[in-house]
């Protein structure tokens, strides 16, 4: 293996896990690590690439966008929620140092984000859920699905282990 490839190899690893704690803490999206993860796994090798693209982590998060289906209206506003708070930190860092120029520069890629976000990706249907069960049933489903997604990436690290 060449240091390339050993290098993206590393770096789809690093997304692969910031995507793990991503699905398992509401706070932090998956989406944009999990997208790093697979732009690095296909680009280190076909077998890394196919094992990412079976795991539920990857299939939970991602398929849907790569498929072209679009993403859901709750992991629109965590990425675009995510992505603004790093920015904003980002220019209030500069903005503090009276860097002008680079804060025009952060402020429009926050606008095309934002627009990108809003009118370029579809919004897909939420998924179905029984709207007369009362919302103390709905509490419980949620901590599986994370309790899934999390069974997903621990087979997931498994199947890297094998993989590498």
């Amino acid at each position: 293996m060449n240091i390339k490839k050993a290098l993206f190899c590393a770096l789809g690893c690093l997304g692969l896990v910031l995507g793990f704690i991503g699905a398992v803490l509401p706070l932090i999206s998956a989406f944009p690590f999990l997208l790093l993860a697979a732009y690095f796994f296909a680009r280190s090798s076909q077998r890394l690439n196919d094992w990412f693209l079976s795991t539920k982590l990857y299939k939970n998060n991602l398929e849907g966008y790569v498929s072209g289906r679009g993403m859901t209206r709750r992991t629109k506003i965590r990425v675009i929620g995510l992505v603004t708070a790093l920015m904003g930190f980002g220019f209030a860092m500069m903005a503090r140092k009276g860097l002008v120029i680079p804060c025009a520069i952060l402020a429009g890629v926050w606008v095309f984000h934002i627009v990108y976000f809003v009118k370029g990706v579809k919004t897909a249907q939420e998924p179905m859920s029984n709207a007369t069960e009362p919302q103390a049933e709905a509490e419980p489903q949620a901590e599986v699905l994370v309790l899934q997604e999390a069974e997903g990436a621990d087979q997931g690290i498994e199947g890297l282990e094998e993989a590498c």
